[in-house]
């Protein structure tokens, strides 16, 4: 039986290796891949991954990076993200950081309230690695129309969206791109989050 402190340095360890790794995903550029208007991002892997494995606060902690590289991007390479960085810093910084704090947070609890009566945790995987980017997505677009919905920017967004309102944004916006994020979370998501439990379950820690 391992000790709670050895419990503990694997979990700070494996903590570090996720962060190591969306900061390796933002910096070689797989992390975004930037499109007019939106972008898809594929960083809601390693944090819903990583709220699955160690829990909500380091969820919530993973999402703070994820969101940290995302502010990052509007110094240069996401052009709607420059240009609502100019209009309002302190809107961009809470949009970017808070929907992403909060998906981390809200996987991991939900992966930790489903595993209680999922024995298997094969459900409990899929469901997380679903909800992790949908949140990410709703959350993010939510807050960015509180923010910034009747400013010029995202209105021009909007027109050329062919969204007549808030609602509508949201799906438009969405679209192809929160697909994206979920089939590809949902698959690569699951057979990893899996494939650690496995392998902890091996040597002496459970998920």
């Amino acid at each position: 039986m391992k000790t709670t402190t050895n419990f503990s340095t694997y979990k700070m360890v494996q903590l570090a290796l996720f962060i190591a790794i969306i900061v390796l995903m933002d910096v070689t550029k797989l992390g975004y891949i930037i499109k007019p208007g939106m972008s898809i991002t594929l960083l809601v892997i390693p944090v819903t991954v990583g709220a699955i494995v160690l829990g909500p606060l380091q969820g919530a902690a993973l999402g703070a990076v994820f969101g940290l590289t995302s502010f990052a991007q509007c110094f240069g390479a996401d052009p709607v993200g420059v240009a609502l960085l100019a209009y309002n810093p302190i809107g961009t910084f809470i949009m970017t950081m808070v929907p992403r704090i909060l998906m981390g947070f809200f996987t991991g609890l939900i992966f930790k309230a489903l595993k209680r009566i999922d024995k298997t945790k094969g459900i409990s995987y899929a469901v997380a690695c679903l909800a992790g980017p949908a949140l990410n997505t709703v959350l993010f677009l939510t807050t960015m129309i509180l923010l910034f919905y009747n400013t010029e920017i995202i209105q021009g967004v909007a027109s050329a969206l062919g969204a007549a309102n808030p609602f509508a944004f949201i799906i438009a916006a969405a679209g192809v791109n929160a697909l994206a994020e979920i089939g590809v979370c949902f698959v690569v998501g699951t057979a990893l989050a899996k494939t650690i439990d496995i392998f902890a379950s091996r040597s002496g820690y459970k998920i």
